[in-house]
Parts: structure tokens; C-alpha cells; sequence
């Protein structure tokens, strides 16, 4: 094995430096706790990864509550969405149905804000690293791995939180777990635009085409959505291709037009949903991603994550202060809870707007049914509005 150019102690070593293990890492500063944050990608790379862009109420009082309080100045609140089908919009009322608001703020914008925010603090941030090894976990937990130039460095922990995505190491590592997953047979054609806005706040279309999604970012840049099959290639869609599409799917007796303008990013998202349990093995605690994934319609992965961050810093807050280990033996019922949840709601979001291909006349009028049931119930439409807003943290 190659010497070590380096060996660190910390507190908590953080394998994963997005959204999620930054925000452990915050939340266990203002606690005391020292940690060290390790990535194998570059900042710029997180920075500028187009991800999801709502959050709920709860996201948005732990980044106020933490210091982070840009979101309240640049962040949009919304107050409702729109659903759409068979031409008609029908606006679901948050505040009035929930009390409640979620607001528009991208991804990057949480991860740059937490990213200034640790900086600022002179945290050990070690991004753009590899081959990272994560070993001894029940017992002296450490990681190793290479820098730019290729030294390998260790460092070692009393606990490691494995952030580091859908694609984990530290997964792995989680011996005897339990893997849940639900596959979907479509994806989502995502593109950015230069134009201006076309409604104050979220559309979720139905179609006979299948689903659309009108979302913004900017006053200038807006993100839209198709529902496409996962083989799509982007380059095969023209601007005026993509234009088609997202206003025959948003077309309607009430003549409403998107505003167009030119197509500046193209990529294809195929989607699943996954849950692994448990999220602990001895030192280790899986967050985000890594423990588990999301269908996007309910915009629910920054979210949970987020959650997972808050449930995560309490614990270890607890258990390496207070030498209290109850917080971290009940992590994982109290984060899966929250996570079924969300599973459930994405995937009720996402089949009741989605069309899976191959339906019958029935099927097709089902779907309706459903859509005319729920904008007509104020019952139904309140379920919807807590569960886009959040559930109130327990």
C-alpha cells in the first residue's frame, strides 16, 4: 500500500460535498464539531449542475435559521401551482389549502450559498479528489485517497456520512442492507431557454402527448420539461422541434402560448426511485442520494436531502457532545419515514401525469377522472398542497 503524504484527524469525515454534505458539515459547525468535506468532483462542476429548483417550507427555515438567508431575497416564493389537462389550467391554492409556501431556488444556489458559507468559516473542503476508499467502519473509520497529483492522504474520523450521490462508495459499505427500487418507463427531456416568463409560478401538464413542465429560473432563463423515452438523444431535437412539442402539450381552448426563444441546454434525465435501508453500519450514515432517489415530479430529492442533513447533524451533535448515541440508533426509522412518503407522493405525482404508452380508451379516461377528482375536492387538492409544501418536521 502507498505511504500516505498526509494523515488528518477529524471529527466527522464528510464523503460527498454537494448540498447535503455541506449542509452537515454547517449545521455541525455552529455545533463545535470539527469535519473535513471530500469530493472527487471540482466545485465549478457541483456549481454549475443544473439540478432541482423547489423548496419546501422546512428547507427554507433551516437554511434561514442556519445563517444562509440569501433565498429569502433571491429565491421566488410560490404560493400555488397550476395543473393542466384537457386544455384547461387549475391553480392549486398552497397558502389557502396549507398554510404553507415553497419557494423557487435552484440547487446551485443552495450549494453556492453553503459552499461561501464553509469557506468563509476556513472549513477542509478537499474537492476534485480520487480514488477514495472508505474502510473500517465499525470500529476507526477511515478514508483515503488521491489528490491531483496523485499522493494518496488518509483521514480518520469517529464518523463517516457517505453524501456522495446515487452512485455511492459508501453504499457498499452497508453490510446486510436492503434495496428498494422502482423503474419508470420514461424520462424527461429537460432544456434551458432564453425567454421570458410565461406564468408567475410552476405548470404540471397533461397531455395526450404525455407530460409537460413549465418551470422557471430567471426573469430571462427558464427550465422546461417533456416527458420523452429514456433512449432520447438531444442532439436529434431542433429548436423549433422542441417548441412544437412543449406547445401542443400546453395548448388549450384559453389560447395559452408559451414565450419562446432560443434553446441553450439539452439533456435527457431518466428517473427511478430507490430507498435503501438501513442508512447506518457502526460509523457510518448514508445521506441524500446515497441512500436514496426520487422521482423528480414531486420535487422532492434536494428536499429530503436536506431533511437528512438536519435529522444527521442532531444526532451526531448529540452523540459526540453529549456521548448520547440515540439519535444516531434512530436515524434511519426517523429519515425513512419522511422518505416514504415523498416515495409515495412522486410516484402518485408522476402516474397520474405521466402516460406510460400502451394505454386503452379506459386507462386514458381513468387519468382524466383522477386529475377532475382531485382539482374538485378541496380535500384532494389540500393533499396535494401539504404534500408539495412539506410535511412539518416532527
Amino acid at each position: 500500500m502507498t505511504a500516505a503524504s498526509s494523515r488528518t484527524r477529524t471529527r466527522v469525515a464528510i464523503v460527498g460535498g454537494g448540498p447535503a454534505g455541506l449542509m452537515v458539515a454547517h449545521l455541525l459547525h455552529l455545533a463545535g464539531i470539527d469535519s473535513v468535506v471530500l469530493d472527487n468532483r471540482d466545485a465549478h462542476t457541483i456549481s454549475t449542475t443544473h439540478r432541482a429548483g423547489i423548496l419546501e417550507r422546512d428547507s427554507v427555515r433551516l437554511l434561514v435559521d442556519s445563517g444562509l438567508d440569501r433565498v429569502l431575497r433571491d429565491g421566488h416564493r410560490h404560493e400555488g401551482i397550476s395543473l393542466r389537462f384537457d386544455g384547461t389550467s387549475h391553480r392549486i391554492d398552497f397558502e389557502d389549502l396549507a398554510g404553507a409556501s415553497c419557494w423557487l431556488y435552484p440547487q446551485t444556489d443552495v450549494f453556492a450559498d453553503l459552499h461561501r458559507a464553509r469557506t468563509a468559516a476556513g472549513a477542509d473542503l478537499r474537492y476534485g479528489i480520487s480514488d477514495t476508499e472508505v474502510a473500517d467502519v465499525l470500529t476507526a473509520p477511515t478514508v483515503r485517497y488521491s489528490d491531483a497529483d496523485g499522493h494518496r492522504h488518509e483521514v480518520t474520523a469517529d464518523l463517516v456520512v457517505g453524501a456522495d450521490g446515487s452512485r455511492s462508495v459508501c453504499r457498499a459499505l452497508v453490510t446486510g442492507a436492503t434495496q428498494f427500487f422502482r423503474e419508470y418507463p420514461y424520462a424527461w427531456f429537460g432544456v434551458l431557454v432564453e425567454a421570458p416568463r410565461s406564468a408567475p409560478e410552476l405548470i404540471y401538464a397533461r397531455s395526450p402527448a404525455g407530460f409537460a413542465l413549465i418551470s422557471q429560473r430567471t426573469e430571462a432563463v427558464q427550465r422546461m420539461y417533456v416527458q420523452c423515452d429514456p433512449g432520447e438523444n438531444p442532439d436529434d431535437w431542433s429548436d423549433d422541434r422542441i417548441w412544437d412539442e412543449l406547445q401542443t402539450r400546453l395548448a388549450g381552448a384559453d389560447g395559452f402560448r408559451l414565450r419562446e426563444g432560443p434553446v441553450i441546454e439539452r439533456t435527457v434525465l431518466p428517473f427511478r426511485s430507490f430507498v435503501q435501508t438501513p442508512l447506518r453500519h457502526g460509523r457510518l450514515l448514508l445521506a441524500g442520494d446515497a441512500a436514496h432517489t426520487v422521482a423528480p415530479t414531486g420535487a422532492k430529492g434536494l428536499n429530503l436531502a436536506l431533511a437528512d442533513a438536519r435529522l444527521l447533524a442532531e444526532g451526531i451533535e448529540r452523540a459526540l457532545l453529549k456521548n448520547d448515541a440515540a439519535g444516531l440508533e434512530t436515524y434511519t426509522d426517523r429519515a425513512l419515514d419522511r422518505v416514504w412518503r415523498a416515495q409515495h407522493f412522486s410516484y402518485w405525482m408522476t402516474t397520474m401525469l405521466h402516460r406510460a404508452g400502451g394505454e386503452s380508451a379506459f386507462d386514458e379516461r381513468r387519468q382524466l377522472g383522477e386529475l377532475t377528482s382531485l382539482v374538485s375536492s378541496r380535500a384532494g387538492s389540500a393533499y396535494l398542497a401539504e404534500g408539495y409544501t412539506g410535511w412539518p418536521v416532527r
